[in-house]
């Protein structure tokens, strides 16, 4: 049950169509495991917790650097130097009480992703290396658990959620991580945002709609990115839907 203050706070989600009281609770009881509290995790950590999700796990091993804030708004100048799951449990706390914050400060491999994933009713992952992201999908397809994921680069961006413990309408498992990217790319072969630079306002754009998936993952409104990756140009401010499907020699889940 929310309490009246909580009633108040989430007043606009509570009248809207296709939210309303039933699914402001359900948000209330989620589990959200965030990996990144960089540029990505900034934007998606402040909706959630705005939208008052009960629990967020953060996951980073990494310390707040004056490099990160030209992106990574969750942090401010004085937190550089902290941890970032530090300085993002704080950031939470000021924006929303009633949001409890588990903090991992850690790096996600494929040795601890699974008993970590398992904690959580979904998982949005806004890593910025392909090993993580790998060993995060891996985990919430052997785990059964839906995942948002996301990356940025330069003027670019990528967002896709996975649900690859299901099937879907034609009554095929849904696509894993692995159907739509069978393999990590060779070391180097992707430059990295360090490396080739990234728009911090598409952080925040991505980020963003990362929490969209999130909330209408938990609530059930509209319909999501399960089998469709959503790429967005900030060059020229274009969006394009494509989809893919099951791949039945994905490593994963496939034949071969």
């Amino acid at each position: 049950m929310m309490a009246p203050e909580e009633i108040e706070r989430y007043a606009r989600h509570i009248i809207l169509r296709g939210v309303g009281g039933p699914g402001q609770n359900r948000l209330k009881a989620a589990r959200v495991l965030v990996i990144g509290a960089g540029g990505l995790g900034s934007p998606l950590i402040q909706y959630l917790a705005a939208a008052g999700i009960g629990a967020i796990g953060i996951a980073d091993d990494d310390n707040v650097s004056l490099s990160n804030l030209q992106r990574q708004v969750l942090h401010g100048t004085e937190a550089i130097g902290q941890p970032k799951t530090e300085s993002a449990a704080k950031a939470v706390r000021r924006l929303n009480p009633h949001v409890r914050v588990e903090a991992h400060a850690f790096r996600i491999t494929q040795a601890n992703a699974a008993a970590l994933v398992s904690n959580y009713d979904i998982v949005a992952d806004g890593s910025d290396n392909f090993e993580t992201r790998y060993a995060v999908s891996d985990a919430c397809f052997h785990a059964g658990k839906p995942l948002v994921t996301a990356s940025v680069n330069e003027f670019d961006g990528s967002i896709t959620t996975i649900r690859a413990h299901e099937n879907g309408a034609d009554g095929l498992p849904n696509p894993t991580y692995r159907c739509l990217f069978p393999v990590k790319p060779a070391a180097g072969a992707v430059p990295t945002c360090a490396e080739a630079g990234v728009l911090g306002a598409l952080t925040g754009l991505v980020g963003t709609l990362q929490a969209m998936e999130v909330l209408r993952e938990l609530v059930g409104f509209g319909e999501g990115l399960v089998g469709k990756l959503l790429l967005i140009d900030a060059m020229h401010l274009r969006f394009e839907k494509i989809t893919y499907a099951w791949d039945p020699s994905n490593p994963l889940n496939g034949l071969g």
